[in-house]
This record gives C-alpha cells, sequence and structure tokens, in this order.
C-alpha cells in the first residue's frame, strides 16, 4: 500500500544503489535491509511554495545538514531558509538497521521525497527509515491527521498467532519509551515466529513517545490482524511494526539459546545465499552479454565496443598491465576513486601509465567502463587527461591513461606543505585551463557531455601542474536537440548543484556550478564540504565568501600562502566574482562555460554582473553568534556534537 504523491513529476523506476562507503554486514545481510528499501507510504502537501526555487535551495541545505547526522548516528533534523523559504526536515532510521543500510535507506528516501516539491511538506516511510519536511517545526509533533497503517496481502491461518502477536506488539511498544534511543524489538513463537519493532523518533519527549507508539499500536492491531502476516502503524513522530519474517536479529528476543543460535544460522546462510545470488548473477550476465538479441540495444553496444576495442590499436593485454603495475602493488597504487583504484604502471617499453581498475560485479560498474570508455576516446583536448587503451578480455576491466606525475590537485590544494607549491600563477593556470577543458565538453566536442564530477580530486596535474580534467565514468552525453537529461543522482556532495539534487533534471549548468566551487576552494585553499564542521562561528565556505562579499573584504578570505604573491588585487576580485557567477543557486544566472573563459581571460576594466545569494549551509553552535540570515540545526540532547562529513561519490541510478 502506497499513497501517490500529488503533484508527482512522475514515477521513477527502481534504484539501484553503487558504491557508497563500507560494506553491508552479516547481521545486515540477513534482513531486508540488505535490498533495495519498500517505500510503505509517501504523503504530500497540499500547498505550494510561493517561491518555488528558493524554497528548493532551502530544502537542498536541509536535506544535507540531515545527512550528515544521519550517517553518523542514525538520526537529524535541521532547518534552512526563513519566511516562506523555511524548510525543517528531519531524518530517522530503524534501531535495527546497520550503518550502511541507514545510509542505502536515507539515500532512496532522499531521491524519492523531493517528487513533493514544489509542494511545502511531505514525508516518506520506508521499511528501514523515514525523511519529512515542511515549513514549520514539526520536529515534537507525535500524530497527525495523516498517520496510517499499512497492512501485506499475504494471510496467516495460525489459531495463536493473532494473540501472540498483539501480545508481542503491546509488549514492544511498552518498552520502547525507555529503551535507548526511543527503540525495542523482540519475538515471540506464534505456529510461525513472529518479530515486532516499535521505534520513536527521537526529536520526541518520553511522554511524547509512549503516546506516539500506543497510538501507532492500536491502529496496526485493528486493521492489520488477524491475518495479516505483516503490519505497520505509521505516525508522525513513530513506527510500530510485526512481522513473520526477521526483519531484524533481536538481542531480547524470546526463545533464550537455541533462538540466538537459530538466528545465526539465518544470518550465515543468508549472507552465503546473498554473495552466490551476486557472484552468480555477475557471471550469468557477463556470460549472456554477447548473445542479446535486437531488443536488447544497450547490451549489443556493450559487445560491439568490447569487439572494436579488441580489434583496436586501444587494446592492452591483461598480463601486460598486471606486469606493469606489478601485480597491483599497494604500493604503485595513486589513488581511490568512485568506480575503481588507480595505479602507476610502467611498460616493458618504459612509457609510464595510470591503469584504472573496475570489476564486473554489478551493471553499474560495466556501465561506468563503457561509458567512459565510449566518451573520452571521442574526445581529445589539452585540458583532458587522455584515454590510451583498455583491457576487456582479463579476469578484471582497465582503463589506460596517460600518468600525471603530480597526480590530482586535492593532493596539493588541501595540504599544507605542499600547497606552497600552487603559486598565484599555478592556480590561475588550473582555473583556466580546467574552465576550457569544460568549454570543450560542452559546446566544441564532436558529443556534448556534461562530467557531472568536477571536483579538486578530479584535476589531474602535469609535471608544470597544468589542469587535466579525468574520471569520466559518470559523464553523460547530449543529443543536439535535448535541454536537459533527466537522470540518477550522481556526484560528491558538496559539488552538486541544488537544482540537479532536488529535480535530477541535469544540464550543463550543473558542472558550471561545481566548477565555481572549486575556483572557490582553489582561491580560498579551503574545502567546501567540511568548511561548516572547522568553522568556529557554524559558516560554511559558501556562506563565509558571500558575507565577505556583501562586506567588501573578500581579500580577507585569500589563501595566506597567496598574499603577497598575488600582482593585483582586482585580478584575485575578478577570481572570486566568476566563481561567484557559476556557484549562484539559479542556474539561469550562471554563465556558460565559454564565457567563463571569457571572463577570466578579460582586463580588469571589464565589468562583470552581481552575483547572486549562492546555496549554502551554516550550522549553529552553542557559542556560534546568531545570525538572522544563518540557517539552523536542530538537535536532540544526544546530537550536540559536530558534523562529521565525508567525501563521497555517491550514484543512485534508474533501472532502464
Amino acid at each position: 500500500m502506497q499513497r501517490r504523491p500529488r503533484g508527482a513529476r512522475g514515477c521513477l523506476a527502481a534504484l539501484r544503489y553503487v558504491l557508497l562507503a563500507g560494506a553491508v554486514g552479516a547481521a545486515a545481510a540477513a534482513t531486508d535491509a540488505g535490498a533495495t528499501p519498500v517505500i510503505l507510504a509517501t504523503v504530500c502537501g497540499n500547498t505550494a511554495a510561493p517561491n518555488p526555487e528558493g524554497f528548493d535551495v532551502s530544502f537542498v541545505n536541509t536535506m544535507e545538514l540531515i545527512y550528515q547526522n544521519v550517517t553518523r548516528s542514525g538520526f537529524g533534523a535541521a532547518a534552512s531558509g526563513q519566511g516562506a523559504d523555511a524548510v525543517f526536515g528531519l531524518g530517522q532510521c530503524f534501531g535495527y538497521l546497520s550503518p550502511t543500510d541507514c545510509q542505502l535507506c536515507y539515500a532512496q528516501s532522499r531521491v524519492k521525497l523531493p517528487h513533493c516539491l514544489p509542494a511545502t511538506g511531505g514525508r516518506i516511510y520506508l521499511d528501514g527509515c523515514f525523511l519529512r519536511f515542511a515549513p514549520g517545526n514539526f520536529t515534537a509533533v507525535a500524530s497527525d491527521a495523516n498517520d496510517t497503517a499499512v497492512c501485506s496481502n499475504a494471510t496467516v491461518s495460525a489459531p495463536a498467532f493473532a494473540a501472540t502477536a498483539a501480545v508481542l506488539v503491546q509488549n514492544v511498544t511498552a518498552a520502547a519509551p525507555g529503551a535507548i534511543g526511543y527503540y525495542y524489538g523482540a519475538s515471540a513463537a506464534a505456529g510461525p515466529r513472529v518479530y515486532a519493532a516499535a521505534q520513536c523518533w527521537r526529536s520526541l519527549n518520553t511522554s511524547a513517545c509512549r503516546a506516539c507508539v500506543a497510538s501507532a499500536r492500536d491502529r496496526v492491531v485493528r486493521q492489520c490482524l488477524p491475518r495479516a502476516t505483516e503490519g505497520y502503524g505509521l505516525n508522525a513522530g513513530c513506527v510500530v511494526r510485526y512481522s513473520t519474517q526477521p526483519f531484524f536479529l533481536p538481542a531480547n528476543a524470546a526463545g533464550g539459546g537455541s533462538s540466538s543460535h537459530r538466528h545465526i544460522i539465518i544470518v550465515v546462510i543468508a549472507s552465503v545465499l546473498s554473495a552466490l545470488v551476486v557472484f552468480g548473477i555477475a557471471f550469468v550476465w557477463a556470460k549472456m552479454r554477447s548473445r542479446r538479441n535486437d531488443h536488447h540495444d544497450d547490451m549489443d553496444a556493450s559487445s560491439e565496443i568490447i569487439r572494436a576495442i579488441a580489434a583496436s590499436h586501444l587494446s592492452f593485454k591483461y598480463e601486460e598491465l598486471r606486469k606493469a603495475t606489478e601485480d597491483f602493488d599497494q604500493i604503485n597504487k595513486l589513488g581511490q576513486g568512485g568506480y575503481g583504484s588507480v595505479y602507476k604502471g610502467v611498460l616493458s617499453d618504459g612509457r609510464e601509465i595510470a591503469v584504472k581498475r573496475l570489476f564486473f560485479n554489478t551493471r553499474q560498474w560495466a556501465d561506468q567502463f563503457f561509458n567512459e570508455v565510449r566518451l573520452v576516446s571521442q574526445v581529445q583536448h589539452k585540458n583532458l587527461v587522455k584515454l590510451l587503451g583498455c583491457s576487456v578480455e582479463g579476469p578484471e576491466s582497465l582503463l589506460v591513461y596517460e600518468y600525471l606525475c603530480n597526480t590530482s590537485l586535492d593532493h596539493y590544494l588541501f595540504d599544507a606543505f605542499k600547497k606552497t607549491a600552487l603559486d598565484w600563477e599555478r592556480r590561475l593556470e588550473i582555473i583556466h585551463g580546467t574552465a576550457e577543458g569544460l568549454s570543450y565538453l560542452h559546446n566544441a566536442s564532436e558529443i556534448r557531455i556534461i562530467h557531472r564530477d568536477i571536483k579538486a580530486s578530479n584535476i589531474l596535474l602535469d609535471e608544470r601542474f597544468r589542469p587535466k580534467i579525468a574520471d569520466f565514468g559518470l559523464a553523460r552525453n547530449f543529443m543536439e536537440d535535448q535541454s536537459h537529461l533527466s537522470t540518477g543522482l550522481a556526484g560528491t556532495f558538496g559539488y552538486m548543484a541544488p537544482e540537479y539534487i532536488v529535480h535530477g533534471q541535469l544540464t550543463e549548468k550543473a558542472d558550471i556550478y561545481s566548477y565555481g566551487v572549486l575556483v572557490l576552494e582553489i582561491i580560498t585553499g579551503r574545502k567546501s564540504h567540511n568548511s561548516v564542521a572547522s568553522s568556529a562561528d557554524g559558516h560554511s565556505l559558501m556562506s563565509l565568501i558571500w558575507k565577505h562579499y556583501n562586506a567588501g573584504t573578500l581579500m580577507e578570505l585569500l589563501d595566506p600562502n597567496l598574499r603577497e604573491q598575488c600582482a593585483e588585487e582586482e585580478e584575485a576580485l575578478k577570481v572570486f566574482h566568476v566563481g561567484l557567477l557559476c556557484a549562484q543557486a539559479s542556474p539561469n544566472l550562471r554563465p556558460p562555460m565559454w564565457k567563463v573563459v571569457e571572463m577570466l581571460g578579460s582586463s580588469r576594466d571589464s565589468e562583470l554582473p552581481r552575483p547572486t545569494q549562492p546555496p549554502f549551509i551554516d550550522i549553529k553552535g552553542s557559542n556560534a553568534k546568531r545570525d538572522s540570515s544563518a540557517s539552523s540545526s536542530l538537535l536532540s540532547k544526544s546530537d550536540n556534537l559536530p558534523f562529521s562529513m565525508n567525501q563521497l561519490s555517491v550514484s543512485v541510478v534508474h533501472a532502464r
């Protein structure tokens, strides 16, 4: 049962997850959490935002703040914006999810919930987490008119089932308000064994939690029992669930040692079966890849690429590359990218190469490999990394690139000692060269390409510190008559444009936004994605730059290593100005990359348009000065630690 969102922009296909940090643990492998979380209900508000663009920016900021806390503790509440643009949000993972499955569940809810926009409110219940946004502070609300129950269609006829399940649900809801994290789960024998759990959001107090689970309990017992094998009571502030399936591994279940042993056996069997299924699917898919019929155009394209590569000068023998990298020795490892590891290699003729190592263990990885080969082999520019070839016939897939001795920009820019090598002239050349490379991709190449993951770690530097854009695994090409692509969310948090995160519609403006963030990082020498946590006042880098721009004090943010090197203050201010123009919240106001190249090369006297405010996140800590323009974070007393943030490349890909 699912409520369809009002005003949704269309149904998305089933989501598939790629490369979130960590691996699913053995306990999680025995649960539903190892699979794509099921959406139980989606409820959207009836009121449209008066200023959708401003509301979207606040929505993105709020979701990012919640993400930072959910990935750390399983719960997050936050608010951004002012007045009609204010957005409050809350995310909660259920207590039986592992940290990795919590991230997976939040990722799905985070992609689905924007379908409620431009409504000013919405909530989504999955079978492992909850996410909600609204224009007012709802975090202490336990119940409201949208509370509901969801029951499975499958039934059970065991005589004792209904009574036992009802008693078990009664017990877990009685225990949850006093349990750690407001979560309690248990099981009992009832013909088929029955499992139950209750969870309140951590923003409630104990009395509100008690009232919430009692209400959800009564609803699920009344509507789902006596026969449904599974039921959910879905309230504004809590969830109550029972099932004949072991959706969690209860630490406090009835049944003693024999029950524990049974659960251990289930975990082991499920883990082994899951592994066999994954490898089996990968093996069968690889074997059948070249045998698809004409109805599977994407598979035919992959087979054609394999045959074409094998017969061309691009083809490398797997054994040759294995020897070049000394069997992929960790000493030769240059870095870890979003879709594989990169190793330095030396060919038998003495040429130095960079080998990108990918495994065919999921369909998505194969797609990334063929996408990168197809796109990069068709573009040639001095500011793009050159693809030398690849290996497609060995046990794993390898891409071979030119080797750049100075590795990536982030290794220098964010290192206190190495950044001294990046003087003003070199940073200007990196800013100019990256702009020229992107302009070529967007406008001058035979195919129009959007990179989707512009960031410091994807800008490689040659022996003279000249920039080359790398890692085209996420890139997408446009047809001439296309204005945008509707695509799954992919990229790196902190660099993704707000309209792309919210609506999933990809244009070259998303690259321009990422480039703007990169420019501001280069000139300040500060990371954008973790600037909030390192700021004493809770300001993000973007908000700090905007504050100094309005005050006319931007030079105070110039990297201290550059202050005596910059020949002209006007030149530095122009670079700040261009970065802000590219990072504006409104995509329509961002200049195209060819115009950015023109602005960077223009004389000091040329007048640039005034930028509008970029989207940014501010977190106010206990010692922060209050500012009426700042966003605020709503944390429970158990979540008052500084936010942590990691730089993950995250892909959420739609099925074809």
